[in-house]
C-alpha cells in the first residue's frame, strides 16, 4: 500500500514527512503493547469466551455457520460505524479522537494513528457486541482482519482511476470516500463514518461524495492545530488531556463540529 502511495500519490504532503511516519507508527506500537497487556486475546478471544459460555444470540439460535458469519460481520461493521459517530459527537470521546485527525496529511500511517485509550475502548466496545450476538470466532478473525486492511487502503494516499473508485464506493470505502471525511471543513468532517461498507453512511444520509475543495486542494486535519505539533509523539500522546485550543471553538462546539 505505502508503494501504491509512492508510485501515484493523490495529493501533495504538507507535513514532515520522516518525523509523521515516527511518530504515527511509535503510536501504533505503543496501542499494541497496550491491547495486548490488557486483552491478551483481543476480540477473537472473545468470541472464544462467549462460544464456550454460550452466550449471546447466535450462540442461542440454531443457524447455518455461514449465516451467523455473514451477519455477525455486518453488526460489528455497523457497530465501528456506530462507534466512529459516537467518538465524534460525545465530547470525551472526542478528546481522544481528535488525536487521529489532528494529522495534517492522510497516508497509510494515518490508519495507525489512534490514541492507546481510544483503542482500549473500541476494543471493549467490539467485546460487549461479540457478547451480545455471539459471534462466531472464525467471524470475528476475518472481520478484524478486513478492518484493518481496509483502514489502511481507505486512508491511503493514493490515486484510484474515477471509473472504479465510483464502482468500489458503492460497496466499500474507498481512498477519495474517506478522505472527505478528514477535511477541515464542518460538513464533510461531519460525514463518511464507515470504515469497511460503504452503505452505512448511505442509510444514516452521512455521505458526502467529494470535498468541496477537491481533493488536491482541500485542507486535512484540524483548525486548532495548523503547525507541525501534530508531528511530535508525546504532544500527540498528551493531546486528549490538553485543554481546547484558546482559538478554537468551545467544547460543545467542537462536539458539533466533528
Amino acid at each position: 500500500m505505502a508503494g501504491w502511495e509512492l508510485a501515484q500519490p493523490r495529493r501533495a504532503l504538507v507535513a514532515l514527512k520522516g518525523r509523521r511516519w515516527l511518530t504515527n507508527l511509535s503510536i501504533v506500537a505503543i496501542d499494541a503493547i497496550a491491547v495486548r497487556l490488557i486483552f491478551p486475546l483481543a476480540a477473537v478471544g472473545f468470541a472464544i469466551a462467549a462460544q464456550e459460555a454460550g452466550w449471546g444470540l447466535f450462540n442461542l439460535i440454531a443457524l447455518p455457520g455461514w449465516v451467523a458469519g455473514i451477519a455477525s460481520f455486518i453488526v460489528l461493521d455497523l457497530a465501528v460505524y456506530a462507534q466512529h459517530v459516537a467518538s465524534h459527537k460525545i465530547p470525551l470521546f472526542w478528546r481522544l479522537h481528535r488525536v487521529h485527525h489532528a494529522d495534517r496529511d492522510i497516508d497509510v500511517t494515518t490508519a495507525l494513528r489512534f490514541h492507546p485509550i481510544e483503542i482500549l475502548l473500541s476494543m471493549l466496545w467490539k467485546a460487549v457486541v461479540i457478547f451480545l450476538i455471539g459471534a462466531p470466532p472464525l467471524a470475528v478473525f476475518v472481520f478484524e482482519a478486513v478492518l484493518n486492511g481496509s483502514a489502511v487502503f481507505n486512508h491511503a494516499n493514493a490515486r484510484l482511476p474515477l471509473g472504479l473508485d465510483r464502482l468500489l464506493r458503492l460497496f466499500v470505502v474507498t481512498p477519495d470516500m474517506h478522505r472527505v471525511h478528514h477535511s477541515v471543513i464542518r460538513g464533510e468532517t461531519d460525514s463518511n463514518y464507515g470504515f469497511n461498507l460503504s452503505l452505512w453512511d448511505r442509510i444514516f444520509a452521512t455521505y458526502v461524495p467529494q470535498p468541496s475543495a477537491g481533493h488536491e486542494g482541500m485542507r486535512i486535519g484540524l483548525d486548532d492545530y495548523p503547525d507541525e505539533k501534530p508531528t511530535h509523539l508525546i504532544w500527540s500522546l498528551l493531546l486528549p488531556f490538553m485543554p481546547d485550543h484558546p482559538s478554537g471553538p468551545t467544547r460543545k462546539d467542537s462536539a458539533e463540529r466533528n
